[in-house]
């Protein structure tokens, strides 16, 4: 990977290239170490080894490079081939000829594409874009991208947090005045080790979108368009959460820990998620703090009526293609939740909890 990575550098420029290894059982400091040895024996570019014991995350060992580098421009990427190292180039040269500050390489611009993903992982990807985009205020395609490049200056007034691994989208919401630029480039599924995609990983990226979201808050103006999509952020934001919780607990009695047939193992999926949605909406979407019993019954009553609509749907969705298609119930589950949690916000935000519609 170094041999190409270096390759790869503009030769008129001082390049130095960072490896930061959180103490990897194989050993991998140790290989980029006799490379760095090899590398300054033959007058190739300068390699520094970062090897941390105790220190973990991704989104900590890029900032733990960045502070060792020294260069003004600086890029980011995965050590796995997944991204293409001979799109450094271009990178570089975009950031150089052009007025902006960041160059994101990008699987969802024209020409962008990703190889090796099932559907079900670029869902997911594709849905915490979309929670990213709408609760953050993010414009570009692809914020989740983890091969990126910028001018040191646009950080240095930053404070990072660091959760999670997607230091990118801590970036783009802190450096509120930077511009710009994606382009496409194909990325390659890795072919070896594990994937960060886990429940950590998730949870992380959750806590993440909601300090982030906190932070803008802070500093967000107040105008009616604002608020309005502030709060439909927030009110699908929960959806996505409700169709974790719901797929979860529909796979765990349909499949998991019972046998349920999976029409009433749906049905349970979506009781929990339809309660774990009213909570989180009243408290954060719509900020109802007034907690007595009748009054949340009441809401509580309107939400799932209004949510029964989606329910039948999807109910009616999964014995279709369960019963009549023979798609598989994993498959069928997914898809149906995800349509059927499309839609309730207006009619939850005018009628459950009495708001103004553009407001």
């Amino acid at each position: 990977m170094l041999d190409i990575v270096s390759s790869c550098l503009p030769l008129e420029t001082n390049a130095e290239i960072i490896v930061v290894d959180d103490n990897s059982p194989d050993g991998t400091w140790k290989i980029a170490e006799e490379y760095a040895r090899k590398s300054r024996d033959n007058g190739g570019c300068e390699i520094k080894i970062i090897n941390r014991r105790d220190a973990k995350g991704l989104s900590s060992a890029i900032l733990a490079g960045i502070r060792a580098s020294s260069g003004e421009s600086v890029v980011v990427m995965d050590s796995d081939f997944s991204h293409p190292p001979e799109t450094i180039t271009k990178m570089i040269e975009e950031l150089k000829r052009s007025d902006c500050d960041i160059v994101v390489a990008s699987r969802y611009v024209e020409g962008g594409s990703i190889t090796g993903w099932p559907f079900k992982r670029k869902l997911i990807s594709k849905g915490a874009t979309k929670i990213a985009q709408r609760s953050l205020g993010i414009k570009i395609k692809d914020p989740m991208s983890g091969f990126f490049a910028f001018r040191r200056h646009i950080i240095r007034n930053i404070k990072f947090d660091a959760i999670g691994y997607k230091i990118l989208l801590e970036i783009l919401v802190k450096a509120k005045e930077a511009r710009v630029r994606e382009i496409p480039y194909n990325f390659t599924n890795r072919t070896a080790g594990a994937s960060k995609l886990d429940r950590i990983v998730i949870s992380d990226y959750v806590k993440s979108v909601w300090k982030l979201y906190r932070y803008g808050k802070s500093i967000r103006e107040r105008r009616t368009s604002v608020h309005f999509l502030s709060k439909a952020g927030r009110f699908y934001t929960v959806g996505a959460s409700g169709l974790l919780v719901n797929y979860v607990v529909s796979f765990l009695f349909g499949a998991g820990l019972s046998n349920l047939w999976y029409i009433y193992a749906t049905m349970i999926g979506i009781m929990f998620s339809m309660t774990s949605n009213f909570i989180l909406n009243k408290i954060w979407t719509f900020e109802d703090r007034d907690t007595s019993i009748k009054r949340t019954l009441v809401q509580y009553g309107s939400f799932l009526a209004f949510s029964g609509v989606g329910a039948i749907f999807q109910l009616g969705m999964v014995y279709v293609l369960v019963g009549t298609e023979h798609v598989s119930y994993t498959l069928s589950l997914f898809v149906s939740v995800a349509i059927a949690s499309i839609g309730n916000f207006i009619l939850n935000k005018r009628w459950t909890f009495k708001e103004k519609i553009w407001s």
